[in-house]
């Protein structure tokens, strides 16, 4: 009986991979934390793998053929699911964010990924590589706004999140541009696509002092938890871990001002920097 077939790779490699898993796994009889346990992995992981909210890394893919008897097929195919246009450090959390139901996410400096404009995004590139080619800058500005085509869909995923007022201060690119980033941001939650709150300073110290974080949910596949530094990043699957995450959003978001009131001082604030813009 011929095994399965290697992966397309221009089609979705880790939603496929992940679903050739769940059709190996269950011929065999295993459930999910029967299989986790000789990779010295939880259940739930085994359910991200499968779910493509997960990266299957190339030691996992090995193992998993020996004990599914998959000639090969997994560490063959496990190429083609970890090739991505992002960073390593946050290749995995941006596929895993393209296909999540739900995303909230606290942004202490900068307007998140998904909600920039071209010029900001380019601005943000450039500050952090004073360097690069103009190539370079339009690469990377041009794999931002393709993650922001996730907005297009009307109704998902649902996108709350939180701004520091940091974010509204630090000017990213001069007036200009800062004018049209944040009524960018304004009208995406005038149009009630997202929900968006600013945390003033003068709500003091908070939970997640120390870093962005974003929370996904997802519809058959338990939620994860994205920690995000300088250059760096973390993704969490631990469930205590991404609770404990869930609680500290919630805390920062009963801090921040109401969305009416988010969105009104966004707009007043947009309107500042174009003023200032004018000769």
């Amino acid at each position: 009986m011929p095994g399965p077939k290697d992966l397309d790779p221009s089609s979705s490699p880790r939603a496929l991979l992940g679903a050739e898993l769940r059709h190996s796994r269950e011929k065999a009889e295993l459930t999910q934390e029967e299989l986790g346990a000789p990779l010295f992995v939880s259940g739930s992981f085994i359910g991200q793998l499968e779910a493509g909210t997960r990266r299957m890394q190339p030691e996992y893919a090995r193992q998993i053929d020996e004990i599914l008897g998959t000639n090969g097929f997994f560490a063959r195919n496990c190429k083609a699911s970890t090739k991505s246009k992002y960073p390593d450090h946050f290749a995995e959390a941006a596929e895993a964010e393209a296909i999540a139901t739900t995303i909230k996410e606290y942004a202490p400096l900068l307007i998140p990924g998904l909600l920039q404009t071209e010029a900001y995004a380019r601005a943000v590139f450039r500050a952090y590589q004073p360097t690069a080619t103009e190539a370079v800058i339009d690469e990377l500005a041009e794999a931002r706004l393709d993650r922001a085509r996730l907005l297009d869909d009307p109704t998902k995923p649902l996108l709350w999140t939180v701004l520091d007022e940091a974010v509204l201060r630090r000017r990213v690119g001069g007036p200009a541009v800062m004018a049209e980033a944040l009524r960018h941001v304004a009208g995406l939650a005038r149009q009630h696509r997202i929900i968006v709150q600013f945390l003033p300073f003068s709500a003091g110290g908070h939970a997640v002092m120390g870093g962005a974080l974003k929370l996904m949910a997802f519809e058959d596949a338990p939620p994860l938890a994205y920690l995000q530094g300088p250059g760096a990043g973390q993704l969490e699957d631990d469930p205590a871990t991404v609770a404990r995450y869930e609680l500290a959003y919630d805390l920062v978001g009963a801090s921040a001002l109401s969305p009416q009131q988010s969105l009104a001082l966004l707009e007043s604030v947009a309107e500042d920097y174009a003023h200032e813009d004018q000769p």
